[in-house]
């Protein structure tokens, strides 16, 4: 793997890349700094309010979903199809944590679904759209908060605790970009997942070790802002060569970042690939 010293970046100008997540964040930081790039930038989310503010700012349709429904989630792979036949990147930057006595539209622990499961059925609906530009790319927002994940086949909405369903969905996320990375190295389709930083922002809004630990006064000394936090997607995108970016985790802007035991197993990727595809009608 080469060091980011090595490495080197592409221009983006002319390219579409679709930004899930972008209605606030580290998603509406990347979506208008990556448009006044030059590139062609697609942003959904989830508050219809938010999202038409950045899509205005980035000349974009405002596609609203909730990754909480599948419905949702297919009706905006309709609309991003509609917008973008080609897309280059694909940002799977929605998410969060969330309450896990909460139940999604489909009966999932929302942080399983809404940070896995949502986003793994997107990509698959998306896929023919990617392999319509030359040298496509998937980018997942991971955590470092994959290290207390864990994932177990036979139980994946099991988990009580909000942070460890959190920290499983985020492993799941190096879970899946590894699975594209060999499932669909044929097709041409690099995958690379990324911890963005300890962004203070609203995704841990119903944690209250997450609230506690933003009410710190110690943790401005950890915590950055979305403008830090973005920075990793502006990269990400375009950095060179691909090859070198296939199935990594970066801490921010270092590749293999520290990473739970079980994000390298190559049989549980394979078990939660096809858990995944039967859990959202792939199969």
């Amino acid at each position: 793997m080469s060091n980011s010293a090595e490495s080197t970046n592409a221009s983006v100008e002319g390219k579409t890349i679709v930004i899930t997540g972008a209605s606030d964040g580290i998603g509406a930081v990347a979506a208008r700094d990556l448009n006044e790039q030059g590139a062609n930038v697609i942003v959904t989310g989830r508050n219809p309010d938010k999202t038409k503010k950045v899509a205005d700012d980035v000349d974009s349709p405002a596609l609203v979903a909730d990754f909480a429904d599948f419905a949702q989630v297919r009706r905006l792979a309709e609309e991003i199809s509609a917008a973008a036949p080609k897309i280059d990147v694909l940002v799977n930057n929605a998410g969060g944590l969330f309450k896990t006595r909460r139940r999604t539209a489909e009966g999932h622990e929302p942080n399983f679904q809404i940070n896995h499961l949502s986003p793994f059925l997107l990509t698959h609906l998306l896929k023919p759209n990617l392999l319509a530009a030359d040298a496509p790319r998937v980018l997942n927002t991971a955590s470092m908060a994959n290290n207390y994940g864990r994932v177990r086949i036979n139980n994946l909405d099991g988990h009580r605790s909000e942070n460890i369903a959190y920290g499983t969905g985020k492993l799941m996320n190096i879970l899946f970009t590894r699975g594209i990375a060999r499932k669909w190295k044929d097709d041409d389709i690099v995958s690379v997942a990324f911890h963005p930083g300890i962004v203070q922002s609203k995704f841990g809004r119903d944690s209250i070790s997450v609230r506690l630990l933003y009410n710190n006064p110690l943790s401005s000394r950890i915590l950055i802002d979305n403008a830090k936090g973005a920075t990793p997607i502006v990269d990400l995108v375009s950095r060179e060569p691909r090859e070198t970016l296939n199935g990594v985790f970066f801490n921010r802007h270092k590749p293999n970042g520290p990473e739970n035991r079980q994000a390298k197993n190559v049989e549980l990727q394979d078990a939660l690939w096809s858990a995944s595809e039967k859990l959202v009608g792939l199969t």
